[in-house]
């Protein structure tokens, strides 16, 4: 069979898309083919509100000319070069340039290429480091039910979407779960922080440590806002008990910061927001407004110097071809440069309040069972239609880019989470075209 066998084709079919249900797309397809500030366009010029950053990732707005310069650059001067035994100068300074955003000591930077790779990452190093120390016992991870950490084996293996991981068996060994924090029984409809559970949900970590022993645990790891489930916000006090209960049995803390990173909070991360240190915070998304894919770990000055001082030759065997890729750091530092001199980190703390207002409008709107919010990310859950969970909200989904809004559903929760360019003005739109969807479905 020769390599011309085949008539070159250009029709949908050859795209295996990812969690997408690809039979019913390609009936119906959705495409985008231009993309600029709060908005894609469509073929047809037809232009669809972004109510999403694109994947939670677009924390600055679609194809800013600074950024797209930036790589256009690079690529004219170099393409490509190793991180393995080689370097370049934009991969030191944009891990120094992230050091130096990064909370407390959280000082050293592994460069990825995604959220997905970050996690396996930080989960690797959680138990090299340990063995280092001659903790070698500790291998256990703590994850928590709804949590997501990407698709890797680690991140589906820690992550509790059953969704993700009923296809493909037994997993990772020695994984535990936290409960998840969702409690609408109690905080349903909560402005920011709710007020109960913190004590409960996070106490239950001393219940998994009894049952494992903490000699057997390296790292628990946790989004402080768990995204990718449906927005559920942590009740007061839960990340710092978390964190004393870590520090009382020798465990790590991992805090997944792909989504809450780089300012979706009004700061440059959770961890700052909520004033709790982390031993490792993953990222990726917003690190180069998703022009360039690219991950990364910040990891605390103790945990790098116990590995690097560990003996000679390679102190952690990992990495990826493409870590510390030079057009993903041209990117990354003209996207850092945009927070700073835009000052959207401080843009979206002040936009905060009026965002929470404007969603919580829906209150009375159709099939409206809850909404929860915290920064510039929100969740609108729906009730489920009798026998078919997530039908409601994927019909709005698809009403609503009809509409000319793209908004993001997960089961029957319809998120939002705009880039920190947004006005308020948008935002009403946003609500206003969801509220409208939601009177047209049943």
């Amino acid at each position: 069979m020769t390599a011309h066998a085949k008539p070159p084709t250009n029709d949908l079919e050859a795209f295996w898309m990812p969690f997408t249900p690809n039979r019913a797309f390609k009936a119906d397809p959705r495409l985008v083919e231009r993309a600029e500030g709060m908005y894609y366009y469509t073929p047809d010029h037809r232009a669809i509100l972004d109510a999403t950053s694109g994947l939670w990732c677009v924390n600055a707005g679609h194809c800013r000319p600074q950024i797209v310069e930036a790589i256009q650059r690079q690529a004219a001067r170099m393409g490509y070069a190793t991180s393995f035994n080689l370097g370049h100068p934009k991969a030191f300074e944009l891990a120094s340039r992230l050091a130096h955003l990064l909370p407390g000591d959280l000082d050293h930077v592994f460069f990825t290429n995604s959220g997905s790779e970050s996690v396996d990452t930080a989960l690797k190093i959680a138990l090299a480091y340990h063995k280092a120390r001659g903790k070698g016992s500790k291998t256990r991870f703590i994850g928590r039910e709804r949590g997501y950490h990407g698709v890797g084996f680690g991140g589906i293996s820690v992550g509790g979407i059953v969704g993700n991981r009923k296809q493909y068996g037994a997993l990772l060994p020695g994984v535990d779960h936290l409960p998840h924090t969702h409690d609408p029984a109690r905080n349903a409809f909560s402005k920011g922080l709710p007020e109960h559970g913190g004590e409960d949900f996070a106490g239950a970590l001393e219940g998994i440590v009894g049952l494992h022993d903490a000699s057997t645990i390296a790292a628990v790891i946790v989004e402080p806002v768990a995204g990718s489930t449906g927005v559920l916000v942590p009740p007061k006090g839960y990340l710092e008990r978390l964190r004393a209960i870590c520090d009382r049995h020798d465990i790590l803390l991992i805090f997944d910061e792909v989504i809450t990173g780089f300012g979706r909070l009004g700061a440059p991360f959770a961890a700052e927001y909520f004033g709790v240190q982390p031993d490792m915070i993953t990222m990726a998304k917003g690190l180069t407004n998703a022009a360039v894919p690219m991950g990364a770990v910040g990891v605390r000055g103790g945990i790098y110097e116990t590995l690097v001082n560990g003996g000679p030759g390679i102190e952690l065997a990992h990495g990826y071809t493409y870590s510390g890729h030079p057009l993903a750091c041209a990117a990354g530092l003209a996207t850092l440069d945009l927070y700073r001199d835009e000052g959207l980190f401080e843009r979206a703390a002040a936009l905060a309040s009026g965002f929470e207002a404007v969603v919580h409008s829906l209150r009375d709107a159709p099939h409206v069972i809850d909404i929860r919010n915290l920064g510039l990310m929100a969740g609108v859950e729906l009730a489920p239609r009798p026998g078919a969970p997530g039908a409601r909200a994927q019909e709005a989904f698809q009403r609503a880019f009809e509409e000319g809004l793209l908004i993001r559903v997960t089961g029957d929760t319809i998120a939002f989470s705009p880039s920190l360019i947004t006005d308020p003005a948008q935002i009403e739109e946003m609500v206003a075209v969801t509220r409208a969807v939601l009177e047209t479905i049943d």
